[in-house]
Parts: structure tokens; C-alpha cells; sequence
């Protein structure tokens, strides 16, 4: 079993959701202590669809994934664990909160 070295969550937004995504990850920042990255307003490396990531410790894990679950009103998240392989992080051992996005893994090398 691969080592879990932190997870990602990727918040998917469109024009009309990017102030929702952007309160949402605001938020989780200030009460989880997740590091918020840029909120792009284009696809980014595998991602289809616009996004903004989360960056948190297993720690963290436990309670900020069901804070998401809970309060993504309506947004695709997806998270997934940093073990070193790329692309097994993001086609097996990745989880989604709302609908599976098709991710272009391509990059990736296994």
C-alpha cells in the first residue's frame, strides 16, 4: 500500500458557480487550514472543467471532506491522496462529492 503523503480537493466551477466555489474554498481555508491555490477560470492540467485547489494533511482529512460533502451546494469536488504516482491518485484512488468528471490523465505516467 502506498504511503498517503497529503490529499487535493478540486472544487469545479463554471461562470455562473465561480463565486460559490470561491466562498467555498475561502471557507475551507479559514476554518480547516487547507492552502487555497488559484481559482481558474479554465481547465488545468487533468481537470475538464474550471477549479480551485485545496490542500490539506491526512489530519485534516477526517473533517474537512464531509464539510465539503455538506456544504458544496450543488459543486463537483474532487479529492484524492498524493502517494507520488499521479496517475493512481487521480483514476484509483480518487473520491468525488456530486457527478464523476471525465479527467484527462494522459500527462500521467504509471
Amino acid at each position: 500500500m502506498s504511503e498517503i503523503q497529503d490529499f487535493h480537493a478540486h472544487v469545479y466551477f463554471d461562470a455562473g458557480s465561480i463565486e460559490r466555489a470561491r466562498a467555498l474554498c475561502e471557507e475551507a481555508a479559514r476554518r480547516f487550514g487547507a492552502k487555497m491555490g488559484r481559482v481558474h477560470e479554465r481547465p488545468v492540467g487533468p481537470h475538464p472543467d474550471w477549479s480551485c485547489q485545496l490542500a490539506f494533511d491526512n489530519a485534516t482529512f477526517a473533517t474537512l471532506v464531509p464539510w465539503l460533502a455538506l456544504n458544496r451546494d450543488g459543486l463537483v469536488v474532487f479529492v484524492h491522496p498524493n502517494t507520488g504516482n499521479d496517475l493512481r491518485d487521480h483514476r484509483d484512488y480518487a473520491m468525488w462529492l456530486g457527478a464523476v468528471r471525465p479527467l484527462d490523465l494522459s500527462q500521467f505516467t504509471s
